[in-house]
């Protein structure tokens, strides 16, 4: 493709070079720079792109864009493109060189702190069921049709964005759904992407080591609805005391749903147990595979979305009641003596408390909780001291343990979690940094009709430690312990 078609959306600030020129492939690692290739210097959370242009032109970059004015000497054989925002650019140039696939989808993104996996991949399930193609982004996989891709990122970056939405144009899809992280959206990863609908699930405490507070935080995921075009949906929590909030700057059509207050998409809630929940939206009712008030919000998300898409009411229902849980999202396992593990990706103190209380809800004081919890490495550490006290205040007994660590000591996490109880309290918890062990230790604590929350990891097969992640399964060790 010509140099020219790939910046016509860009805005430039000054070219020295040739622009009539063809490009081979675009890259934003110079690590990946071959021959006739357009390198994209994009700063970075740990490193900055513009360091790695030389190394690029080494490779045989024949052109790249940048947008610090940093250019020492300039080669007759490269063409150097200085923009106003690289990140921006990076985004115009992905969607130029792969045909702007997003036009040719209904693309939805799902944002907010908790529930953007379920929501997104349930959609993605009714669709499915509903005889559609259709494709995923998400934190546990990427989907395009019924071909699975693994992933390790929330959003990806924005060449792969638009890479998997072109396979998904020429596979046949009709509708996309994608979870959009604020990192993503600060980043502008899912810039100049043309979405006809967005979703806000809520907002709470997450991520505060990267945004500088909880208002920053807010500000970031409200500019995804700012950026929607006229032509699209804005579909909030409006329970959530932020879900207005979204609304206000955005230009899409505005929708809301809600369980405690008037919504176009309204759920009440009859009676809750371990193999799901009875309730009514818009006045049907319905029995549905899934536990706890948090899940109602994400199922009603799921109905408001798929009725804005233009699905039959009645068809999306039927489905909904045929959907399952997301892995690692209140994955039940059952013991053969009348022991309930719950295996649960709550990571964050929001989150811990909706599962927990969904826990005692079912429970009705007819046994005890028995919570597992621990805190990633080299993410917020001002939430830790907090998950500790949910934990402790909603259980019975609690096992602090270790997460993904990262490049952190474990055991300087969990000190950091330990600051958030009294003297008392850290009595009464047990400190076992092995995750298996603590994992074990809770199923050998537990009696008949007693509930074991394990959270933090939920999907997740790996335990990251010092830059190696190692094979680990929390619902298979689970299961290990309550086979023997």
């Amino acid at each position: 493709m010509e140099l020219n078609q790939l910046l016509q959306n860009t805005k430039i600030i000054s070219v020295h070079g040739d622009r009539d020129i063809d490009i081979k492939d675009i890259c934003a690692d110079s690590r990946q720079v071959a021959p006739g290739f357009l390198f994209i210097a994009v700063a970075g959370i740990c490193t900055d792109g513009h360091d790695y242009i030389s190394k690029a032109i080494e490779q045989g970059a024949t052109a790249v864009v940048y947008d610090k004015a940093m250019i020492e000497e300039y080669f007759e054989r490269v063409t150097y493109i200085q923009v106003e925002n690289s990140a921006k650019a990076l985004a115009e140039i992905a969607a130029a060189w792969y045909d702007y696939p997003s036009t040719e989808l209904q693309l939805v993104g799902i944002t907010g702190t908790n529930g953007k996996t379920t929501v997104a991949t349930l959609l993605y399930n009714m669709v499915r069921k509903l005889g559609f193609a259709a494709g995923l982004l998400s934190t546990v996989c990427n989907y395009v049709n019924d071909e699975a891709y693994p992933t390790s990122l929330t959003t990806l970056d924005a060449i792969s964005l638009n890479r998997y939405l072109r396979q998904m144009v020429d596979a046949g899809c009709e509708f996309a759904f994608m979870e959009v992280s604020s990192h993503a959206i600060h980043q502008h990863r899912t810039h100049f992407l043309q979405f006809v609908g967005g979703v806000f699930t809520n907002l709470s405490q997450d991520h505060l080591d990267y945004h500088k507070n909880m208002l920053d935080y807010l500000n970031v995921k409200k500019q995804f609805f700012d950026n929607l075009p006229k032509s699209a949906f804005a579909l909030t929590n409006v329970d959530d005391k932020n879900g207005k909030v979204m609304l206000q700057n955005t230009k899409a059509s505005q929708h809301t749903y809600s369980v405690k207050k008037l919504g176009d998409y309204k759920a009440r809630i009859f009676e809750k147990h371990f193999d799901g929940t009875d309730i009514e939206i818009n006045g049907k009712e319905l029995t549905v595979q899934f536990v706890g008030v948090f899940n109602v919000y994400n199922l009603l998300a799921v109905y408001g979305t798929a009725i804005l898409l233009g699905l039959p009411a009645d068809e999306v229902l039927i489905t909904l009641s045929s959907l399952k849980p997301v892995a690692g999202r209140f994955q039940t396992i059952r013991s053969a003596n009348d022991i309930t593990a719950i295996v649960d990706y709550a990571h964050t103190p929001d989150a811990l408390v909706n599962v927990l209380e969904a826990i005692h809800e079912v429970l009705n004081n007819n046994g005890e909780i028995i919570t597992v919890v621990g805190c990633g490495g080299n993410r917020d550490k001002t939430k830790r001291p907090i998950m500790a006290r949910e934990s402790v205040e909603r259980s019975d007994r609690v096992i602090l343990t270790s997460d993904n660590p990262r490049f952190e000591e474990p055991q300087d996490i969990l000190n950091d979690m330990l600051t958030g109880l009294s003297h008392q309290q850290q009595q009464q918890a047990i400190n076992i940094l092995d995750r298996r062990e603590a994992i074990k230790t809770a199923c050998n604590l537990a009696k008949p009709g007693d509930v074991i929350l394990i959270a933090g990891k939920g999907h997740e097969t790996y335990q990251d430690i010092k830059g190696v992640k190692h094979h680990f399964d929390d619902a298979e060790v689970v299961a290990e312990c309550f086979s023997i």
